[in-house]
């Protein structure tokens, strides 16, 4: 279940393959390229995106860094891409790459809070409010560079 106000869908239309989007969104060592939240990250334990496999992302925004390790849920190609935080069968956040059509291809990215990590437990609804702002139009900026990226 959704944390209230936790939870948002952007979707923006690339002119490239759902494969080639795939590809892309799945290669998550790429990720700091694009998002204005992600400095990057490695795969851990040899993965590279199949279901099971885990990364451990860098972050900052502003002055605060952490990071965080996400394991793959879904991985199939051309259609979806998932990843959780947290245990996947009792997850904090699942982050969803979804791709729609064929060329060009909708892909739609989605954040869903499904319970407060740890270091957002105690935050306040002001505080939740702005962290759920960032995200949407970090989400914005995100796809907006995907999609510079593969129509480059």
């Amino acid at each position: 279940m959704t944390v209230e106000g936790m939870y948002h869908e952007k979707s923006i239309q690339i002119d490239a393959t759902a494969e080639q989007v795939y590809d892309t969104v799945s290669d998550l060592t790429r990720m700091g390229e694009w998002s204005p939240e992600n400095c990057g990250g490695r795969w851990l334990d040899g993965g590279a995106g199949a279901v099971g496999d885990r990364f451990e992302g860098d972050n900052q925004l502003g002055d605060r860094k952490w990071s965080v390790v996400a394991q793959v849920t879904r991985a199939d190609r051309g259609s979806e891409f998932q990843f959780v935080t947290g245990e996947p069968t009792s997850p904090y956040v699942r982050w969803t790459y979804r791709m729609n059509g064929s060329s060009p291809t909708v892909l739609t990215e989605i954040w869903d809070v499904e319970q407060l990590p740890p270091t957002l437990a105690s935050a306040d609804a002001e505080r939740l409010a702005a962290r759920a702002q960032a995200v949407g139009e970090g989400m914005v900026a995100t796809l907006a560079a995907i999609r510079s990226t593969l129509e480059s």
